[in-house]
């Protein structure tokens, strides 16, 4: 086998050496060198299954590419097929990012053990097949086709793929592997940043899709360098808060569809349930009003949903005002708390202002900005606001109420969950107010 030739670059300038430094001798930082391979053996061709598998690249003309419809591989799942943007693209490689405990892995397994007519490869180098197989277990529905292999060394891995020849590769987890390649540990950036790149050649090479499991840093950015973003095609973001039971699925990079998708999970015994109706969840039945609460229409990607915003305004009890919030940006509640007191006279620079939206989400839509001040506004006269009313508005720095897009889609949602009345911007333009039963 040729010789592997490695040298050691500095991740803050670019200097290269041929060992390891301390501290770098260009730009002065210390600990930023990492090993990468400069010259590697041709020995992947024959591990990616050989020649006939591979694609032969050669420039084309530009006019001269053949436009055809991109096949996706389409699962049962369909939020997940959502935040995908329409399906699996063949040859795509995904990381899968999340807190430990969240989910991940149960949520692809399921994936594995349920989808009929595909040939699954889950590679785990964090369990144990047992543990592997008691999980599925708990989930039921198993696929035949689905292959358990332990293993964190990526060279054996490919043999195996030769002889199984998947059709959706999953790696649980992409920091447990290990490239023969590097002489480093598993898990520091230069195996992280190898293993990566040996994945994603075999995807593009065989045109079979990869998913790769990603664990979450202290700071909430997913391990290892930034790099690995770039080089997948989409990075899904697993997240939740751990008292409720339910998940979403952020696509925060997508190179074939919106990053702006949002796909609902329920935990159960038996796995993850995709919810269908994420609106039902989000809002609470109250047989009695209360004050401080309203409903607002918001997006998430193409998708309306209602939300129930929760407001809490008390009188501070220990001198300095507290301004509390929960899914809703701090900054923009603070905004609007001094337009409700510069334009509209409300004195609340002498009150605590607590604000929660139910059911752990979310929101950046500014859509929701007219139900905030709503549910503030109610909180602070203790005066409920009406039943069935919905608000979907921009509330500006002047006060003004403001349009938002996608009124159509908000309504419809408000109309669906029984909801018989709507307050939008009067600049509000192309609502068909003779379509819809709501005011």
């Amino acid at each position: 086998m040729a010789k592997v030739k490695t040298a050691f670059f500095c991740t803050n300038c670019g200097h290269e050496s041929p060992k390891w430094l301390g501290k770098c001798a260009s730009c002065g930082e210390w600990n930023t060198y990492i090993e990468e391979v400069l010259e590697k053996p041709n020995s992947n061709a024959a591990l990616f299954g050989g020649k006939e598998n591979q694609r032969v690249s050669k420039p084309y003309r530009i006019t001269e590419i053949e436009k055809k419809s991109e096949e996706r591989y389409l699962f049962t799942d369909n939020e997940l097929n959502r935040v995908l943007g329409g399906g699996l693209v063949p040859g795509s490689i995904v990381l899968f990012g999340g807190e430990p405990g969240i989910g991940k892995s149960t949520l692809l397994l399921q994936l594995a053990v349920q989808e009929k007519g595909k040939t699954f490869l889950y590679v785990s180098g964090e369990e144990s097949e047992q543990q592997i197989s008691m999980r599925a277990d708990r989930i039921g529905k198993l696929n035949e086709n689905c292959f358990v292999l332990t293993e964190t060394s990526v060279q054996s891995v490919f043999n195996r793929v030769k002889e199984i020849q998947p059709d959706i590769l999953i790696i649980d987890s992409i920091q447990t592997m290990q490239s023969s390649l590097i002489e480093s540990s598993p898990g520091s950036i230069s195996q992280i940043k190898e293993c990566t790149a040996e994945f994603l050649r075999y995807a593009k090479e065989t045109g079979t899709p990869v998913f790769l499991i990603g664990h979450i840093t202290k700071e909430g950015s997913l391990a290892g360098p930034k790099v690995l973003e770039h080089m997948v095609d989409t990075v899904l973001i697993f997240e939740g808060d751990r008292n409720h039971v339910y998940r979403l699925v952020r696509s925060i990079k997508n190179r074939f569809g919106s990053t702006n998708e949002l796909g609902i999970y329920e935990m159960s015994g038996s796995g993850l349930r995709s919810v269908e109706n994420p609106s039902e969840i989000l809002i609470s039945n109250n047989e009695e009003n209360l004050s401080g609460i309203s409903i607002a229409s918001t997006l998430e990607g193409i998708r309306p949903i209602l939300v129930e915003v929760q407001a809490l305004v008390s009188t501070a009890a220990y001198g300095t005002p507290q301004r509390s919030s929960t899914g809703f940006d701090l900054r923009r509640l603070n905004m609007l708390l001094a337009v409700l007191e510069k334009r509209c006279g409300f004195k609340l620079g002498a009150k605590d202002v607590f604000l929660n939206l139910a059911g752990g989400i979310k929101v950046n839509d500014p859509a929701i900005d007219l139900a905030v001040v709503i549910a503030v506004m109610s909180s602070n006269a203790n005066l409920p606001v009406e039943a069935k009313i919905a608000f979907s508005a921009e509330v500006s720095l002047s006060g003004e109420i403001r349009p938002v897009n996608r009124l159509d889609q908000r309504i419809s949602e408000a109309e669906k969950m029984g909801f018989n009345k709507i307050i939008i911007s009067k600049y509000a333009k192309g609502i068909n107010q003779k379509i819809s039963k709501l005011r």
